[in-house]
């Protein structure tokens, strides 16, 4: 029962590092200022604008939906802003921890599993900024979950919601919808094709195509949305809209002090900075603050040996033809959250992406923990060594708090934790 209990005591352990403390820093914290501002118009007009025009936005409707929720219940400041990411967070604690009983159905992994998305930096700091990537990694955890639960419908629903807060489910969405195609066709033959098929284009085509516009609604009832007039046809004009957005993305070079190629996020070589000031009464030589979305080391770096094991796993249960979920799902994660970040070469693009692959991340790990515990070394010996690297991790969580969430500390032990020049 304690067992069972363990992931809930956990998340709500995590909740206070969320909430406590929310409403620092003050002021916006890196793209903020964006998001929370298109809340704002959300709750105002149901579309977002720029005064009296419309504004032209690249991203969907959702997060900044569920960031107006906190602004509506707790107020347009800081707290409120960031009310809506600390609850998802915890929330994705909860789910992770789902995913990964029905999985391996071990009390200690399931454990295990809630508390490394507890003391995970990058996570900490998403749930703790009100920024979309967070939104998004939890509705494609959810539709992932869901989808290997065999609950399609309801997968639908999910990854459409996660297309509505960014763009980059749909990579997921495509890799879903591929495998379950792929399964109908192993599985079926002839006419017997039609009915599965016909299913599967419905379940992983129209109804998150139909879930993504849906979430669009303010956008159709207002006459203030950007391109709202450009046809008289509005499917035309959201189609056109759609194009500039998409021009928008792939255009994106700008250089940015704290770009990073995808090659360096799993091992953190250049996190990204949300904030950093010296406060008012304290020279720079003195004291800093900074928020900086890093992941806790050496969790990531335990992380990226964990991937490169269970994709040898994975490739060696493809030629015995013996298929591991846990496996597939590691892979599915990198497959759709990470590669497609590699063709983009030349656009702007930052380490605190990585979000979206943390789930994936932490299920390797969670996997080379069962096999280490399931291996010829004693219980005692591969439990002193699972148990060694997460009193580690946790260390290494308690070290790097003051940066993920923002405190105020002495400059000298700020420099300390910059292990690296590219952290700074």
């Amino acid at each position: 029962m304690i067992a069972a209990l363990t992931p809930i005591i956990i998340a709500t352990l995590s909740l206070p590092l969320r909430l406590i403390n929310l409403s620092t820093p003050k002021g916006y914290v890196f793209d903020e200022v964006y998001y929370v501002d298109g809340a704002r118009d959300f709750l105002k007009f149901g579309v977002e604008v720029a005064g009296s025009k419309p504004e032209f936005v690249v991203h969907p409707p959702v997060g900044k939906w569920l960031i107006a929720i906190g602004i509506q219940l707790f107020g347009d400041n800081e707290f409120g802003w960031r009310f809506a990411t600390a609850i998802v967070g915890v929330l994705l604690i909860l789910l992770f921890a789902r995913l990964v009983h029905i999985l391996f159905f071990s009390p200690l992994l399931t454990a295990m599993a809630a508390a490394l998305m507890a003391i995970d930096g990058i996570v900490l700091v998403h749930s703790r900024t009100a920024l979309l990537d967070l939104f998004l990694t939890f509705f494609v955890l959810l539709a992932v979950y869901l989808w290997q639960r065999q609950r399609h419908w309801y997968a639908a629903i999910a990854i459409g919601l996660a297309l509505g807060t960014k763009w980059s489910a749909l990579y997921f969405l495509a890799v879903m919808a591929v495998i379950s195609l792929y399964r109908v066709f192993t599985s079926h033959s002839g006419r017997e094709l039609i009915k599965p098929t016909s299913i599967k284009l419905l379940q992983y085509g129209l109804i998150p195509i139909t879930i993504y516009v849906s979430t669009w609604t303010g956008w159709f009832m207002s006459e203030r949305g950007w391109n709202r007039q450009w046809s008289s046809n509005i499917f035309v004009s959201l189609w056109n809209y759609h194009s500039q957005m998409l021009g928008f993305h792939t255009g994106l070079t700008e250089k940015h002090s704290y770009q990073a190629n995808p090659w360096s996020w799993l091992v953190m070589g250049r996190p990204t900075s949300f904030f950093y000031e010296s406060p008012q009464g304290c020279s720079s030589k003195n004291c800093a603050q900074e928020v900086l979305a890093i992941g806790t080391p050496i969790l990531w770096w335990i992380g990226t040996i964990a991937i490169a094991v269970t994709i040898g796993f994975w490739i060696r249960s493809i030629i015995s033809k013996r298929f591991d979920n846990a496996l597939n799902l590691v892979v599915l994660g990198l497959v759709a959250g990470y590669l497609p970040w590699f063709f983009f070469q030349e656009r702007t693009v930052f380490t605190f992406y990585v979000i979206i692959i943390e789930p994936f991340m932490l299920l390797a790990i969670i996997y080379c923990a069962k096999k280490l515990l399931d291996s010829s070394l004693t219980p005692g010996t591969s439990l002193s060594i699972v148990a060694g690297l997460m009193v580690l991790i946790l260390l290494n969580f308690i070290y790097f708090f003051p940066l993920f969430t923002g405190e105020v500390i002495n400059y000298s032990d700020w420099f300390k934790r910059m292990w690296f020049s590219s952290w700074i």
